[in-house]
């Protein structure tokens, strides 16, 4: 694998997705200055007396459209960041922190992580496990390098390698190296912003009268914009998940630890195991996971690339399922 190459076609992705979601908000707002005046065109066209813009009609439609959508943002950032630090999040997923002095896997993990780390020149996440989940998974949190998380299931610990686990941790730390949790959350915050302005032609609409036809022209135009928000979104985080796996790569200079968890991964999906072998993660938890729900199936709001998509790049072929087996080095630490 090419990971440098990779990793520059994934960032290259992700800034042009960035400016396709500043000009779907710029669009949103245009959209809905468009539409009530429109609207305000027809019911001059229907009254039988003249009906001349207000004052400052422009300026109120953008400034309201606009306040809607930061107003938003900021809203939802500001939620976000009070919920609590990384591990206080962690912890409303499901983890505990890991108790190395307990458990050879659990010491294993810890080692794997400094050693990643180490590699990647970067201060050292809490380590933490989501116990009794069987599906091999991992996920990563925290606004900034100083305060994150990296937690892997009971599933993961069970089932993988120490090159396979290495390249699980290695995946997890490069979402915190790049700020990908962060750049997460400020698009979450954004598109937050965009359902608002659904949400306020909505309102508008309930009242009855006129107010009917601008409150659907202003959902109209926040239904493209908060659905085109959403698209983003997961575009932009289906190409961080393609750096992350580079990253990964690059990190342990091998393509088969984290090839070995991904095709894992498929053939557990594919045996049903996700579903019935301890408890089902949060929706909250979702975007954050190395395996999506399902794998990943490729439509347009998945977060996460298809799981055969992702090893096919690994691996420059597609690469069959592997079946779960007992580790080899199940004492290593």
């Amino acid at each position: 694998m090419r990971f440098f190459e990779h990793q520059d076609q994934a960032r290259g992705q992700t800034w042009r997705l960035l400016a396709l979601f500043g000009l779907a908000v710029l669009a949103t707002v245009v959209g809905v200055h468009a539409a009530l005046v429109l609207c305000w065109l027809l019911l001059d066209a229907l009254l039988p007396f003249d009906l001349p813009f207000p004052r400052l009609f422009l300026a109120v439609n953008v400034g309201v459209t606009l306040l809607l959508v930061l107003g938003g943002w900021w809203i939802e950032t500001s939620n976000l960041q009070m919920a609590g630090g990384a591990q206080r999040l962690a912890r409303r997923i499901g983890a505990r922190e890991a108790w190395p002095a307990s458990s050879a896997a659990e010491q294993r993990l810890c080692n794997i992580v400094d050693e990643v780390c180490i590699a990647a020149h970067m201060p050292r996440p809490e380590v933490m496990v989501l116990p009794r989940n069987q599906a091999i998974n991992a996920f990563a949190c925290g606004w900034d390098p100083e305060d994150s998380v990296v937690a892997v299931t009971q599933g993961a610990l069970d089932w993988l390698t120490r090159d396979e686990l290495q390249g699980m941790v290695a995946h997890e730390c490069s979402h915190i190296h790049e700020g990908d949790t962060r750049l997460n959350m400020q698009l979450a915050g954004m598109v937050c912003g965009l359902e608002l302005v659904w949400r306020f032609g909505d309102e508008l609409r309930e009242q009855g009268g006129v107010a009917v036809l601008f409150g659907w022209a202003i959902m109209t135009m926040g239904s493209f914009g908060w659905s085109a928000g959403r698209w983003l979104q997961a575009a932009v985080a289906r190409q961080r998940e393609f750096l992350a796996d580079a990253r990964a790569v690059q990190w342990t200079r091998s393509r088969d630890g984290l090839g070995g968890v991904l095709r894992k991964a498929m053939g557990q999906r594919d045996a049903r195991h996700d579903a019935s072998d301890g408890p089902a993660l949060p929706r909250l938890a979702q975007h954050l996971l190395l395996v999506g729900e399902g794998g990943g199936s490729g439509r347009w709001f998945d977060a996460h690339p298809p799981l055969e998509l992702r090893v096919r790049r690994l691996y420059g072929r597609p690469m069959p399922a592997l079946p779960l087996t007992a580790r080899p080095d199940a004492q290593t630490a």
